[in-house]
């Protein structure tokens, strides 16, 4: 099972259901049935699963390209020596493409189950992602489909708790998780992959725009990213004050802002590594600052 779960990056996955965690909690301001509560997050846990192993499947023939020579360290939260296993000829293609399917259809099951609407949403997430691996070799610009992407859980998850979301409101969560995954993840994993993309005339904003462009990108965004948190109390059914404005703000600091200026001044590629294991974090910091306020109104 090794060999799957390092397919669809498994430690990862489950760091990116605190996301849609968050967002459902803040939106409705309590916890929701148990039962919803579970169905929630397996539902997730599938949809993050067969995602990640869509990834690997519709890139192999760049992964192989671009591995030749080895793969890097990786991070933290996901540096099994079982990364890319397809690439690695560790797992087959049939075997992984079983894999997603099963997965996706079980997100799919559970969608239905939750809100008929989430199906849209899913298979929109898909449709995504297999253009966002195309884009490899066409244009950094696919950092945008990447932000969409991942947008994708926490917008699924207030439909769960809402029928009817104001589109304002859902528009503010999607722009504060668009830049969360540009400068917290998505340029910080290019940064990191830069030698193996070079193989392959990857175009990525670190090899197109330069460090010094890429720094600042992450910079903005991280920015944009804490700047719009403050806002979030607006989408929620609570009364959260400067308390839960400050908390969060810290997060923000210490799990984003911090590593993203080290990086930013250094240019090292470790530091990308750093800032997207730290920014890996930041949701599950959010979520556990919503959850005290929540158990404690």
């Amino acid at each position: 099972m090794k060999r799957f779960f390092a397919l669809s990056r498994t430690t990862h996955g489950v760091l990116d259901i605190a996301m849609p965690g968050f967002v459902a909690l803040l939106w409705l301001g309590e916890f929701p049935e148990w039962q919803v509560i579970l169905l929630s997050v397996f539902t997730a846990f599938a949809a993050y699963t067969a995602t990640y192993a869509l990834n690997d499947l519709v890139g192999i023939a760049v992964d192989k390209e671009k591995f030749t020579e080895g793969i890097n360290a990786g991070y933290s939260v996901e540096a099994s020596d079982l990364r890319h296993p397809l690439a690695q000829n560790a797992l087959s293609y049939r075997g992984g493409l079983l894999w997603f399917a099963g997965w996706f259809a079980a997100a799919l099951i559970g969608s239905y189950l939750l809100n008929p609407a989430i199906i849209i949403i899913l298979i929109a997430a898909a449709i995504l992602e297999v253009i966002y691996c195309l884009l490899l070799k066409v244009t950094y610009l696919r950092t945008f489909v990447s932000g969409l992407v991942k947008s994708s859980g926490p917008i699924a998850a207030i439909y769960v708790v809402d029928a009817s979301p104001a589109p304002h409101l859902l528009l503010l969560v999607l722009a504060w998780v668009f830049f969360w995954e540009i400068g917290g993840q998505n340029v910080p994993a290019d940064w990191n992959d830069t030698v193996e993309d070079r193989r392959v005339n990857a175009k990525t904003i670190p090899l197109q725009l330069g460090t010094q462009k890429a720094g600042n990108i992450v910079l903005l965004t991280l920015g944009l990213t804490v700047t719009i948190s403050l806002f979030l109390p607006q989408v929620s059914h609570l009364s959260l004050g400067w308390t839960f404005l400050l908390a969060s703000a810290v997060a923000g600091v210490f799990l984003l802002l911090k590593p993203g200026y080290e990086l930013y001044k250094q240019k090292e590629g470790r530091l990308a590594a750093k800032l997207f294991d730290n920014a890996s974090y930041y949701p599950l910091a959010q979520l556990a600052i919503i959850s005290i306020f929540v158990l404690f109104k």
